[in-house]
């Protein structure tokens, strides 16, 4: 750019420097577009790179290894501490009733006899008709033995056993073998006014009384109380 001739120096000078500056700001600018297009560059390739990554196939997941467990050492159970013997406890021996053959006189003692070993020994006998078969076994001679017989040929006429329960063989025991009148002669008896101790011990009478109150089924105490004389 020309100047005129009478440009005074200091304009001169001032355009000169403006020039100078103008000049090193247009290379500043190309400089820092040449930056500015360089780093555009750069980031556009990662854009792209960046994104064929999201849109290829997702990588295989890492499968972490199975933990590995330790089984814990043996433990030895403790050794059972002996228990100390236990004693067994001892049965005493029991007699068998004696023979039965129907006696009147004998029938409860007899009844007695079989229902005391029964109860001390129940491990003996699983059902009532073991019970009674038992019983029979001692039915040996005279009208026991006969109603022992009648009983098993009802049995293999039938094919059941008359007799199904103890509470029935009872029963029927005392129906056959008690005296018919035994209530009304131990009612008779107690009424009376010839039954007395006399002669007999208090042990005797005693025995023979309370045998006469169980028959004649009294209960009341008062009644038994003068009864008693």
């Amino acid at each position: 750019m020309s100047l005129p001739a009478d440009t005074p120096p200091a304009v001169t000078d001032a355009l000169g420097y403006l020039q100078h500056h103008l000049q090193e700001l247009t290379e500043r600018q190309s400089a820092s577009e040449h930056v500015i297009n360089n780093t555009l560059a750069g980031l556009t390739a990662q854009i792209q790179q960046l994104t064929q990554l999201m849109t290829g196939p997702a990588p295989a997941p890492i499968v972490a290894p199975p933990p590995v467990t330790t089984s814990p050492p043996p433990v030895n159970p403790p050794s059972p501490v002996p228990s100390a013997p236990t004693k067994q406890r001892t049965r005493p021996k029991l007699p068998s009733p004696p023979d039965f053959s129907g006696e009147q006189t004998s029938s409860r003692a007899f009844l007695n006899s079989c229902t005391l070993y029964l109860r001390l020994a129940p491990e003996q006998f699983s059902c009532d008709e073991e019970k009674i078969f038992w019983t029979l076994t001692f039915f040996k001679d005279g009208r026991a033995a006969r109603w022992s017989e009648n009983l098993f040929r009802q049995e293999a006429d039938t094919g059941i056993f008359p007799i199904q329960s103890w509470a029935d063989f009872e029963q029927q025991f005392w129906s056959q073998f008690f005296p018919v009148n035994a209530e009304a002669d131990a009612v008779n008896a107690l009424e009376g006014s010839v039954y007395y101790q006399g002669n007999r011990t208090v042990d005797d009478y005693l025995d023979s009384f309370l045998t006469l109150v169980s028959d004649a089924g009294y209960t009341d105490p008062r009644t038994l109380v003068v009864k008693f004389r």
